[in-house]
């Protein structure tokens, strides 16, 4: 699953109805803004979830709104006419919830002391309505607990996203950057400043977030920020994917500083996947991917890459049992030989590179078992032998409802009669895809 993820600023003057000609000192903000906004209308989420700092805060505990909707509006900044409303994805938020408390970090839906909508939401929120309407919100707060356990918060959200295929869903930190940039700001000038909000924009220029943790966090009170947290726990929404980072624009001509950024992120498997075929259709070298987890290279296992358009099979090859030093070199051998030497189908082209969509398939280890009474669709992939010959087919695979069905079919792709008995083995896959 593709994860999209953007820092947003949030100065109500960048309203014009609040800022009444002012916010054209930010006009590099605003157009960042317009462009963040049109990415989203492209992708077309169904959830945004709104990290804000100006909701609702609690120093021992992650607050998300409650209730079906809200509404509010920029009253207090002059702008009585500007008024947005919102419907909240409760069930999400509950999976959130539950995903964070399992995890031993303290969040729900207690506590809400005014339930008006922030403009720590709302700026972005106005941005965005700009347009592309048809989505729900989410409203988390940060805490006043370390930035680990908001990282960690960042985790539970995106395995609550994934988990339940809420898809597509785009995450906003909204956060302005050093309040002491200038004298002339709201605070007074505070060198830490300067160099915190380059810190920040170091780390979304790089997709590096660990800097935010090493360098930016030791800066933080003397900067008088609000954006870290939120940072964080976009950071860890994006744990341990491939992450693209765009720092989108940077200014501070109020003694604030604001930033844009845009960030994806992938599973690393589906991105090996991506980067070994892509690489080897346009004639390139194939390379390693920056940032990869370590683990991808200590480990060894079997791997399956199955590529599709349009929901149809592409192509797809595998090996049951890993052949190369590590999995990344296994996935992207697997790679290449799905779009270029599955018989079924003629290699994939330059022009159906932009299509595709991947999955990979990373197998445990076979266990063989003693009839059909052992296998679950849902759970098992089944490998059939007989003689010389064997056949494979994955587990949860669509139309594959029954173990007799899922035999026949592994018999099938071996050349196996049915009238003859095999010998059968079961094994579980983690799926990305």
């Amino acid at each position: 699953m593709m994860l999209h993820a953007y820092l947003m600023p949030h100065p109500p003057l960048a309203i014009p109805a609040v800022g009444r000609g002012e916010e054209r000192k930010i006009a590099a903000t605003l157009s960042a803004m317009e462009s963040i906004a049109a990415e989203i209308a492209e992708t077309a989420p169904k959830t945004i979830i709104f990290i804000t700092p100006h909701n609702t805060v609690y120093t021992d505990y992650f607050h998300i709104s409650p209730g079906p909707k809200a509404n509010g509006g920029f009253s207090r900044f002059g702008a009585g006419d500007v008024q947005l409303e919102v419907k909240y994805n409760e069930a999400l938020a509950a999976e959130i919830a539950r995903m964070a408390t399992a995890s031993g970090l303290p969040a729900g839906f207690e506590g809400e002391r005014n339930p008006t909508l922030d403009h720590g939401l709302m700026v972005p929120l106005w941005y965005i309505r700009q347009q592309y309407t048809d989505f729900d919100v989410i409203r988390i707060s940060p805490s006043g607990l370390n930035p680990e356990a908001h990282y960690r918060m960042g985790q539970s959200i995106a395995a609550a996203v994934q988990k339940h295929r809420y898809a597509p869903v785009v995450l906003i930190a909204s956060g302005d950057l050093s309040h002491g940039l200038s004298d002339s700001g709201p605070y007074q000038y505070a060198p830490e400043g300067v160099v915190f909000d380059q810190v920040i924009c170091d780390a979304f220029h790089t997709g590096v977030f660990q800097t935010l943790f090493d360098e930016a966090v030791p800066l933080r009170e003397k900067a008088a920020e609000c954006g870290l947290l939120p940072c964080i726990m976009l950071a860890g929404y994006c744990h341990e994917k491939q992450v693209e980072s765009a720092l989108l624009s940077y200014e501070g001509p109020f003694g604030v500083g604001y930033a844009t950024a845009a960030v994806t992120a992938m599973s690393p498997y589906l991105a090996i996947a991506r980067n070994a075929l892509e690489n080897r259709v346009l004639g390139n070298a194939p390379e390693y991917l920056n940032h990869l987890p370590d683990f991808l290279f200590n480990q060894q296992a079997g791997a399956f890459v199955s590529l599709h358009i349009g929901g149809k099979l592409r192509g797809c090859i595998g090996t049951i049992a890993p052949t190369a030093d590590n999995i990344v070199l296994e996935i992207m051998q697997n790679a290449v030989s799905a779009g270029l030497r599955d018989p079924r189908f003629p290699p994939v082209t330059p022009d159906e590179l932009p299509l595709l969509t991947y999955k990979v398939d990373i197998l445990a280890k076979p266990e063989p078992i003693s009839g059909p009474d052992a296998l679950d669709v849902k759970r098992y992939g089944v490998i059939v032998t007989y003689q010389h010959r064997q056949g494979l087919l994955l587990p949860n695979l669509e139309g594959i409802t029954t173990v007799e069905q899922q035999i026949d079919i592994a018999r099938q792709k071996a050349g196996i009669s049915g009238n003859v008995p095999v010998q059968l083995q079961r094994f579980e896959v983690t799926r990305h895809e």
